[in-house]
This record gives C-alpha cells, sequence and structure tokens, in this order.
C-alpha cells in the first residue's frame, strides 16, 4: 500500500497492535544515506517514541514495526548526518484502525461447535450466490444473444468438432 509517495506499507490497512513494513524511498535514499533512522510515535502527543534504524535494500530502506494503541502513525525520517525528512516540516501521519473485537476469540469464552457451522454455512452460500452472480452475468447474454455454442460431438476419424447452437 503506498500511503504517500515514496513511503510504502506491506499491507492495505494500519490497525494497532500488529506489526508493519515500512519501505521508504524519499530523498534520503535517493540522495545515498548510508543509514536512515524512523522516528516514530503514536497518537497526537506522539506517545511512546521510538527509533530504529532502517536495512538498506535495493528497494529502499526498510523497517518492521509494532503499532500500538492510538489514533495516529506519526514518523519521520533522519539519516547519519542528522538530515531531517520530516514532510516539509507537517510529519508523516496515518489513521490508525482499531482491531475488530467481534473477530477476535478470547480464551476463556466457550466457542460452541453450533455458532461455527452457522459461519461456515453462512461463508459457502456466499460464495455460491457470487458464483451463481458471476456465471448469470457471464453466460446470460450469450445465451440470448445465440453466440454461445457447446461442443457436443468429435468425430475421430476426421478430428473436427460439431457444434450447435443452444
Amino acid at each position: 500500500m503506498e500511503l504517500t509517495k515514496n513511503i510504502f506499507f506491506n499491507t492495505d490497512k494500519l490497525v494497532e497492535n500488529t506489526t508493519v513494513k515500512i519501505s521508504y524511498v524519499g530523498t534520503l535514499f535517493q540522495n545515498n544515506s548510508k543509514e536512515v533512522t524512523i522516528h516514530y510515535g503514536f497518537g497526537p502527543n506522539w506517545d511512546n517514541v521510538s527509533d530504529i534504524t532502517m536495512e538498506k535494500t535495493e528497494l529502499g530502506f526498510q523497517a518492521e514495526i509494532n503499532l500500538l494503541e492510538g489514533d495516529t502513525f506519526n514518523f519521520c525520517f533522519h539519516n547519519e548526518n542528522q538530515i531531517w525528512d520530516n514532510n516539509n516540516g507537517q510529519n508523516f501521519s496515518f489513521k490508525l484502525e482499531k482491531v475488530q473485537n467481534e473477530l477476535i476469540v478470547l480464551d476463556d469464552e466457550p466457542v460452541s461447535l453450533g455458532t461455527a457451522r452457522k459461519l461456515r454455512r453462512s461463508y459457502l452460500w456466499s460464495k455460491k450466490v457470487r458464483l451463481a452472480v458471476y456465471k448469470i452475468i457471464t453466460y446470460l447474454p450469450k445465451l440470448i444473444s445465440g453466440n454461445y455454442k457447446r461442443k457436443l460431438t468429435t468425430d475421430t476419424s476426421t478430428t473436427t468438432t460439431t457444434e450447435t447452437n443452444n
């Protein structure tokens, strides 16, 4: 996911209490810095501030970061000469999504087998409905226009196929 020019994440969403890999190919990478450090914190007050030295690769400087709780993930970069890339003084700031608690099974909650079966059954039905809609959208216009042909028999002596319209 590219959230801004020259910064990439390995996920579509930034979710608190998860790990994310960040890749940076901004001005410090383009100017051949030997070492780049990401300086980051969470929320409007930059809580839990940390610095991590990023690994230099062909794809840019990369680091894995544990996203803690907060409304935003704020960060900036600096190199070994203390030259900063801080988004023109505004820092980079991205909204963090909350963990969806309804999908988490806690150890102290008993999980009934019936609930799991209902979830599986509803998932299978949703797949069947999507497949049926896809087939209708794909093949119904061909059937109506008469452009749908189906192989019925193959003559092995002449290796030609006889086709008929349905």
